[in-house]
């Protein structure tokens, strides 16, 4: 992932030092039970942790050089490892092992690493989500389908239903954790045939992960559930982001991005003051999405495994991880941050709508009255285009429409904004998990 959308946090789990290190551990952990098992001899294993190498630039760019003449990166990894052990020792390292026991058990401790930062960080994306619905629970503004005026809510309503959202990503993120948290040292088909279980229950407790059955690779559909739930998070923030891009627009008014001292909207029009979080945001939602897409396809392998997922996942799933994290942060800074414009929001429902977001309380008045659906429905959709075309408010053509039989307390009970919303505590209701 390009530096502009990487947090450092996430990124150096996904570094080639951060990777190799990984593989080290796996390497140091398998030889120590080894020794456990009395394969080994424990001062030979002793003195492999004692000799383990620094993983830094030097040690990268030391398996980098041997790749170039191997042509397989772990066994170039592993030549690295022994040649600075050094010794009789170093014919420890690896034993019994196939590439995929190391590189893809190292790999699920990274992912589990990682995830624990997407759930974090979609934690703190709800809680935002849900102060502010508590904030804003009784500050009304028009609710809208097909983009069109449709009857009133509250800020605190859409605030509700995106932390509500989030929750569930939550929980599918938790669930997408403990499904890559995971490790294999079974060898080249994942029959154990010359390392025995002890040694991958033995690497997989130090590492927090769980022992799996497993061929020579651990099954992708784990990999693939943890895209889904980093695409299932952009499409939640995607859902906010969008809502935010609307109600910022110049027509409607009722919300804005936070604006910094020296903050620029447009190079050449100094009254622009863009949603580009927001779009920005939208955006990066479409390449999580297609990660995805790739992750799905890595599941169906020739056999015990082929190679054709490995260099996909060298992109999809550092940049799937990384990108979830920045957007989660970006949105949670957004959603804590997003300016309101509740004036402006009620002056849209009872006068920039023509209070037409009331016409349902008028047709059912009217039914109540006595009419049928059927006329009630079509005397207020009259009414409606009327109101419209004349430039006046629904009530005010209610009021003086001679097939309109109301009493005054019935006008005043359909277009009562109060009763409309008299139930918008439920939204709070949903909200049960505990916040800070």
């Amino acid at each position: 992932m390009i530096g502009r959308y990487s947090p450092a946090d996430v990124a150096s789990l996904f570094s080639d030092e951060a990777r190799f290190a990984a593989m080290l551990e796996v390497e140091l952990l398998a030889a120590e039970a080894m020794a456990e098992l009395g394969v080994a001899p424990r001062e030979a294993v002793a003195a492999l942790r004692a000799r383990a190498p620094r993983v830094d630039g030097d040690f990268v760019a030391a398996v980098a050089a041997r790749e170039a003449v191997t042509n397989h990166d772990t066994a170039a990894f592993v030549d690295v490892v022994q040649e600075r052990v050094g010794g009789p020792e170093a014919a420890w390292i690896h034993y019994g092992l196939t590439s995929s026991d190391v590189v893809d058990t190292a790999l699920c401790h990274t992912l589990t690493r990682a995830m624990d930062l997407v759930v974090e960080g979609v934690v703190g994306l709800r809680d935002a989500f849900s102060a502010r619905a508590r904030e804003t629970i009784d500050l009304p503004v028009t609710g809208r389908t097909h983009g069109m005026h449709a009857e009133p809510t509250t800020y605190g309503a859409k605030f509700a239903l995106f932390a509500l959202m989030a929750e569930r990503d939550r929980e599918r993120a938790i669930a997408a954790r403990e499904a890559i948290a995971v490790g294999k040292l079974s060898g080249a088909v994942g029959t154990y045939s010359n390392v025995d279980p002890f040694v991958e229950a033995y690497v997989c407790e130090r590492l927090g992960l769980s022992p799996t059955p497993a061929t020579q690779v651990v099954a992708r559909d784990r990999h693939a559930q943890v895209l889904y739930a980093c695409a299932a998070i952009g499409t939640t923030v995607e859902q906010f982001a969008l809502e935010v891009r609307h109600l910022a627009r110049s027509e409607v008014g009722e919300a804005e991005e936070p604006f910094r001292p020296g903050q620029k909207g447009s190079s050449a029009m100094p009254h622009k003051r863009n949603p580009v979080a927001a779009e920005r945001l939208c955006g990066l939602a479409r390449v999580l999405r297609g990660y995805l897409v790739a992750g799905l396809e890595d599941v169906a392998l020739w056999h015990e495994r082929d190679i054709s997922h490995s260099s996909v996942e060298r992109v999809v799933l550092p940049d799937a991880l990384t990108l979830c994290v920045y957007m989660l942060r970006e949105a949670t800074r957004l959603a804590e941050g997003l300016v309101l414009h509740p004036e402006r929001a009620l002056a849209t429902l009872t006068e920039g709508s023509h209070g037409l977001v009331f016409s349902q309380s008028v047709l059912l008045a009217l039914v109540k009255s006595g009419m049928t659906r059927e006329d009630a429905y079509r005397l207020t959709q009259r009414l409606a285009r009327r109101a419209l075309e004349e430039g006046r408010t629904l009530r005010e053509v209610v009021a003086d429409d001679p097939e309109v039989h109301l009493g005054e307390a019935q006008v005043e009970r359909a277009f009562d904004l109060e009763r409309l919303l008299a139930h918008r505590g439920r939204f709070l209701d949903a909200l049960t998990w505990v916040t800070p």
